[in-house]
């Protein structure tokens, strides 16, 4: 892909732009000594000849057609007032002129010469044709085209001239130095193999001097059309304003974003510990009131069956099945508690054989639709889970519904490329039933607990209950923390 330079450097005070400058892209051998040594080979070198030879003729031309046009113009405003508006078309002729040697320099060297502001017209109208007449007369970037006119032609010829005088010369000196009339020509009795030898250093060093020449002169060229083809300085001072400006607001939109997003983490981690710490009470109630009373009534009744097992045999038995049944009921609490803090199956077999075990066990007919969630990482995975337990829980509790529906899908740029590319990925789950709605995320609820734990993922929760018309629950979570 080709890389065009802006001629931004060669003016103080232009538009600074992105890119490599006009003298690494002009004449690198100036810059870089690998450069240097590949002068004569280079395509700078080629583009500066062509660019040299052909703005020669062109600005011959063109150029010197229109700078005498003007002095003429100039020398006949003094004849009744003759050359004004004579003066005034060739001004406007200059304006044209710079734009198509722009142009020129653009496709010849991919160095793009910003254009100046366009002039400004004239108050005039149709009844007072003569302030709009006289509005080219103070244009001073069309006075710099003439500029550029005169002194463009004398800069463009004297380095191709000069260029190839030297490469010319370079090839003059081997070939007298080849047929031996070099010493002949310098009246010198010169062995002719250090005849030979020396004109192939002298020519060396004419070919490398050419080729940087022609480099050097391009750059010039160049820095000439930057100084009287483009902005002035006023207007490169006001576009740097102008750029300044904006960075200065684009800052302060970042710094304001950034402000924004420090109270957002700032309230989404005290969603996450309130939730975490709500978690924990959780934990530590269904212990205590399920599982550990299970377990002290377990071991009352071991102790009535020891007791028991010498003096009345069946009251023994009776104790031992009783003791029986509570262990298998603890044992289903315990796996309940698990399954609360992360189920087995969301680990082993992923979150569509998980979403498709909570639809099994829920008392309400639910239907589930998951495509490849392969993306997500564990904990979008986790969160999606609970969101769908806590939703199933409370559409079996309070919606009196008939059918719940659930979809989990990826969203976003995926690593095999679908998606859109400029989104990241992100897990998507929807749970909607047609319940008698009214849902709202109160605090201390299990809706405001799974709030906190999508917004601490740095997820989006939105939630859609109108009363009589059902509940809707979309949650989304980015597939990479």
């Amino acid at each position: 892909m080709t890389r065009t330079a802006t001629a931004s450097g060669a003016v103080p005070g232009a538009v600074p732009s992105a890119g490599p400058s006009i003298e690494a892209r002009t004449a690198p051998a100036l810059l870089v000594p690998g450069a240097f040594r590949r002068a004569p080979v280079s395509a700078p070198t080629f583009r500066a000849l062509a660019q040299l030879a052909v703005g020669s003729w062109w600005l011959l031309l063109a150029g010197t057609a229109l700078w005498v046009s003007v002095l003429v113009s100039v020398l006949l405003v003094p004849v009744l007032g003759i050359g004004i508006p004579v003066l005034a078309f060739w001004l406007v002729v200059a304006r044209w002129f710079a734009s198509a040697e722009r142009g020129r320099i653009a496709v010849q060297t991919d160095v793009v010469v910003p254009a100046p502001a366009p002039p400004a017209a004239g108050p005039g109208s149709w009844r007072r044709p003569w302030p709009a007449l006289v509005a080219p007369l103070r244009d001073s970037r069309a006075w710099s085209a003439v500029g550029y006119a005169f002194l463009g032609p004398l800069l463009a010829t004297f380095g191709l001239l000069l260029a190839a005088t030297l490469a010319a010369g370079a090839v003059a000196v081997v070939v007298l130095a080849a047929t031996g009339e070099a010493g002949q020509r310098l009246a010198v009795d010169v062995p002719w193999p250090l005849a030979l030898v020396a004109a192939l250093v002298l020519a060396v060093v004419l070919l490398w001097t050419a080729a940087v020449l022609a480099q050097y002169a391009s750059l010039l060229t160049i820095r000439l059309a930057a100084a009287l083809l483009g902005p002035s300085a006023s207007e490169a001072a006001q576009a740097r304003a102008v750029a300044a400006e904006e960075e200065a607001r684009t800052a302060e939109q970042a710094a304001h974003a950034a402000r924004e997003r420090a109270v957002v983490l700032t309230e989404t981690r005290s969603q996450a510990v309130a939730a975490a710490d709500a978690e924990r009470r959780r934990i530590e109630r269904d212990l205590h009131d399920g599982a550990q009373q299970r377990l002290v009534a377990l071991g009352v009744e071991l102790g009535v069956a020891r007791r028991g097992a010498d003096r009345d045999p069946a009251v023994a038995t009776a104790a031992l099945e009783h003791a029986h049944g509570e262990v298998k009921e603890t044992l289903a609490e315990l796996r309940d508690l698990v399954r609360g803090i992360h189920p087995a199956v969301l680990s082993d077999r992923g979150l569509d054989a998980a979403l498709s075990a909570l639809a099994a066990r829920s008392p309400v007919p639910v239907r589930v639709e998951a495509e490849d969630l392969t993306a997500a990482d564990p904990a979008a995975q986790a969160a999606a889970y609970f969101v769908v337990a806590e939703a199933l829980t409370n559409v079996a509790k309070h919606a009196e519904a008939t059918s719940v529906d659930v979809r989990a899908q990826v969203v976003g740029s995926t690593p095999d490329g679908d998606g859109d590319a400029d989104a990241p990925a992100r897990l998507r789950v929807v749970v909607e039933d047609d319940g008698r709605g009214g849902a709202e995320p109160a605090p201390g609820s299990g809706l405001a607990g799974l709030r906190g734990r999508v917004a601490a993922l740095d997820g989006v929760f939105e939630l859609t209950s109108p009363p009589g018309a059902g509940t809707r629950l979309t949650v989304e979570v980015p597939c990479a923390s």
